[in-house]
């Protein structure tokens, strides 16, 4: 005979798959800092580098994105700070955990395989397209995960934004990439951080 508590009702069931996401969602809400410190840093970046390469005809704007390294400093600082913090692991937090991991990784990849590319194929040249497919593809699997709207959109926004990216050159690229950090990670982030303090 299985034990009582195993045995859950769909009704039973459904309560606790909301319950695991609405923790979920508290998690990324007490988190929000590095969702939208990246996604700052990010919309900074592609409006620096073309104001830089643009309008000022800068030949070394690329320089702009040694903020990042600010950026890490200040997202392993502020982990250390709250790793003593207790929170709620559920399965759903976890998948976005690894889901985040995988990117990171996928995005470091991206940059090696550009860097060292030979230049006859262009490669930083023909980025940011990779770069926006990638910020929707992981919005768009958080926002289904989460249940939350505004990240599924955003993620759709931005598979929109990468098509339409690869008629324009790589300066107006740029542009594309900041509308794309905008739909994917700061709305969205500012939107989910205020619906949670909304149910507190």
């Amino acid at each position: 005979m299985e034990p009582a508590e195993n045995n859950f009702s769909p009704q039973q069931s459904l309560q606790l798959i909301e319950s695991m996401i609405a923790k979920t969602k508290a998690n990324i809400s007490d988190n929000n800092f590095y969702f939208l410190l990246w996604g700052w840093v990010a919309f900074s970046g592609f409006i620096g580098q073309f104001i830089l390469k643009v309008v000022f005809q800068y030949r070394h704007h690329y320089l702009i994105w040694l903020i990042t390294f600010a950026a890490v400093f200040i997202t392993i600082w502020h982990g250390k700070k709250n790793r003593n913090k207790v929170k709620v692991r559920t399965y759903i937090g976890a998948n976005m955990s690894y889901l985040w991991t995988g990117m990171g990784i996928s995005f470091f990849i991206l940059c090696f395989i550009l860097t060292f590319m030979p230049a006859e194929r262009t490669g930083w040249l023909v980025s940011y397209p990779f770069f926006i497919l990638l910020y929707g593809l992981g919005t768009f699997v958080s926002g289904k995960l989460l249940q939350f709207k505004p990240l599924i959109i955003g993620g759709i926004v931005n598979w929109l934004l990468a098509c339409i990216a690869v008629f324009f050159s790589f300066d107006f690229q740029m542009l594309f990439a900041a509308v794309a950090v905008i739909t994917s990670y700061i709305i969205p982030g500012y939107l989910l951080k205020n619906k949670n303090a909304e149910n507190e």
